[in-house]
């Protein structure tokens, strides 16, 4: 499949290459798999960028990565954006971040908005809404 150039196939070799401990391997793999359009693949480049793991620690490139997983869909890059954005300051967007992930099931972003929820952050309504989200995506 990898020869088919199939994002998944790719994504999952980078794996099984970190798993093995060939972190430079698995950085090829998802490469080739994110610019396939692989969400995962992103995901996990934006952890190697984070955490110097096989390339040298670049915050942008980490965020770049995590943006891209989160716009295609992945809660964990979702809440990581939010994350982001709640060191920098910005908690308006942190908490829109952590409404979307927990409506799309994540459990640490529900944990989130609750949180900010309790801190005057987020409206009763908008917390109401992830509640529904997350129960639905579980």
């Amino acid at each position: 499949r990898i020869e088919a150039n199939d994002p998944f196939a790719m994504c999952y070799m980078g794996t099984e290459r970190r798993d093995e401990g060939d972190c430079k391997a698995a950085f090829e793999y998802w490469t080739r798999a994110a610019a396939l359009g692989g969400v995962e693949a992103h995901h996990q480049l934006s952890i190697l960028y984070q955490e110097g793991q096989g390339v040298e620690k670049d915050e942008k490139r980490a965020v770049h990565h995590t943006e891209q997983a989160a716009i295609g869909g992945h809660p964990m890059a979702r809440y990581n954006l939010g994350c982001f954005e709640g060191q920098r300051g910005r908690v308006d967007r942190a908490a829109k971040h952590f409404i979307i992930a927990a409506k799309l099931g994540d459990d640490k972003s529900l944990e989130s908005v609750k949180n900010l929820y309790r801190a005057g952050f987020v409206s009763k309504d908008d917390f109401a809404a992830a509640l529904r989200g997350h129960q639905t995506a579980v």
